[in-house]
C-alpha cells in the first residue's frame, strides 16, 4: 500500500481501490467521490494526488507533493463556492469583483485548508460555484506544464455548481489535457448531470468509526480527548458534524435534548419552545439537523432497551429509558424517525425557525398521544 495513502484516516474499502490505480499505471482521467460532509472525501483527494505524483520517485515529485499539500498552483487547482462580488458578470474573474476583505478571508481558508485538510472550507455569502471558476479552469489547462507531470482540478462541493456551469464543466471533462486529473466531491451527487457523473469514476465514502473521529478531532482539530470520546458516538460518522457537537457542548446538549422530549411528550408545549430556542438561535441550520439526530439517537436507545441491548448512546440517561417503556410499553416508534429525518431537512429550504420547532414538538407529542 502506497505510504501516503495508508495515512488516510479510515475509508479502507476507498484506500484499497486508490492503491489498485496507483499500482495499475491506469489512472482514470476524473473521479467523483461522493458521501455525507465530514468523512474525508477532500482529504483522500488531496493525498492521492499526492500519492501520484510521489510514485515517480524524484526531486520534481518531492517538490510536487510538497506544492499539492499547499494547494499551490500548477500542480492543483482549487475549485469551491464563492460570493457574488458587487457588479460582477459571468465576463469576470472569480475574484476580481471581491472586496479586498472577502479575497483575504479566502486566502486564508485556504491556507487553513493546506494546514488542515479536513479543515471544511467556509466563506459567507458562498453559496455556489460560479460559472466563472469554471471557465478558469480552461486558463490552468491551457498552461503548458509538461515538465510538471500530473495536475489536478478538484471541484468541492460540485453539487454547487449550476446548470451553466455543469455545462461548462462538462466540456473540459470530455477533451482534458493529458495527465490531468478531475477529482469532484460532493455529498448529493442526484444534482449533478447524468453526463458529467458517466465522465467519472465513482467512489463511495463510508461514515467514519467512532475511533476514526476521535483520532481526526484529537490530530487535525486539537480537541481534548475526553471532549473527542464523548461527542464521536452522536457524530453520525463524520467530523464536521462532530466539530458541530463540541461547539454546542455535548453534556448539555444531552440534558437539553431529554428535556425537550420531557416537555414533548408532557405536552408542556412552551417548556418545550424555550428549549429548543436556546438550542437554535442564530444557527438554526446547522444546529436543528444536529438536534434532531440527537431525538432519533435517543429515540433508537428506546428500541434497544426494549431489546434488551447492553450498550446505550444515552448511557448516562438510562432512567428516562426505563421510565419512557415502562409507561408507554406498546408505543409505535416505527414512523417517527423517518419523519424526523424528513425534518432535518427543512432549515435548508428558508423555513421560519418558530414554524421548525413546532413541527419538531408536535411530531413528538403525537408520539404518545393517548387515543
Amino acid at each position: 500500500m502506497n505510504s501516503v495513502i495508508d495515512k488516510i484516516p479510515g475509508q479502507e474499502r476507498v484506500k484499497k481501490t486508490l492503491n489498485n490505480f496507483l499500482q495499475s499505471f491506469s489512472i482514470p482521467h476524473a473521479f467523483l467521490f461522493t458521501g455525507p460532509d465530514g468523512v474525508g472525501k477532500e482529504n483522500t483527494a488531496i493525498q492521492f494526488a499526492k500519492a501520484l505524483v510521489n510514485d515517480e520517485n524524484s526531486e520534481e515529485a518531492e517538490k510536487a507533493s510538497r506544492l499539492i499539500g499547499q494547494l499551490q498552483q500548477p500542480y492543483i487547482k482549487l475549485i469551491f463556492a464563492l460570493p457574488r462580488g458587487k457588479n460582477e458578470t459571468d465576463s469576470s474573474s472569480p475574484t476580481e469583483k471581491l472586496s479586498q476583505d472577502e479575497i483575504e478571508l479566502i486566502r486564508e481558508q485556504i491556507d487553513t485548508k493546506a494546514k488542515n485538510p479536513f479543515h471544511k472550507i467556509s466563506v459567507p455569502k458562498a453559496n455556489s460555484i460560479k460559472i466563472n471558476s469554471i471557465r478558469d479552469i480552461k486558463k490552468f489547462l491551457a498552461m503548458d506544464y509538461n515538465e510538471v507531470g500530473y495536475r489536478f482540478v478538484i471541484i468541492i462541493d460540485a453539487h454547487l455548481m449550476n446548470e451553466e456551469a455543469q455545462n461548462a464543466l462538462l466540456k473540459s471533462l470530455e477533451e482534458p489535457p493529458e495527465k490531468v486529473i478531475f477529482i469532484l466531491t460532493t455529498p448529493v451527487v442526484s444534482k449533478l448531470r447524468p453526463t458529467i457523473i458517466s465522465r467519472c469514476w465513482k467512489i463511495n465514502f463510508d461514515p467514519l468509526s467512532e475511533d476514526e473521529i476521535v483520532f481526526i478531532l484529537t490530530n487535525y482539530f486539537a480537541v481534548d480527548k475526553m471532549t473527542a470520546l464523548e461527542v464521536a458516538p452522536f457524530a453520525m460518522g463524520s467530523v464536521q458534524y462532530a466539530l458541530n457537537l463540541t461547539e454546542l457542548n455535548i453534556h448539555d446538549l444531552k440534558e437539553k435534548t431529554i428535556s425537550i422530549l420531557r416537555y414533548s411528550f408532557g405536552r408542556k408545549f412552551n417548556s418545550a419552545f424555550e428549549e429548543l430556542n436556546s438550542i437554535l438561535a442564530e444557527k438554526s441550520a446547522v444546529n436543528y439537523p444536529i438536534l434532531i439526530g440527537m431525538i432519533i439517537t435517543w429515540l433508537n436507545d428506546i428500541q434497544k432497551y426494549k431489546l434488551n441491548f447492553k450498550k446505550f448512546f444515552f448511557k448516562d440517561h438510562l432512567e428516562t429509558l426505563e421510565k419512557f417503556n415502562s409507561k408507554f410499553p406498546d408505543v409505535d416508534l416505527s414512523d417517527i424517525t423517518t419523519k424526523l429525518d424528513r425534518l432535518s431537512n427543512l432549515p435548508r429550504n428558508n423555513i421560519n425557525p418558530s414554524l421548525l420547532s413546532a413541527n419538531l414538538i408536535f411530531e413528538l407529542a403525537s408520539v404518545v398521544l393517548i387515543k
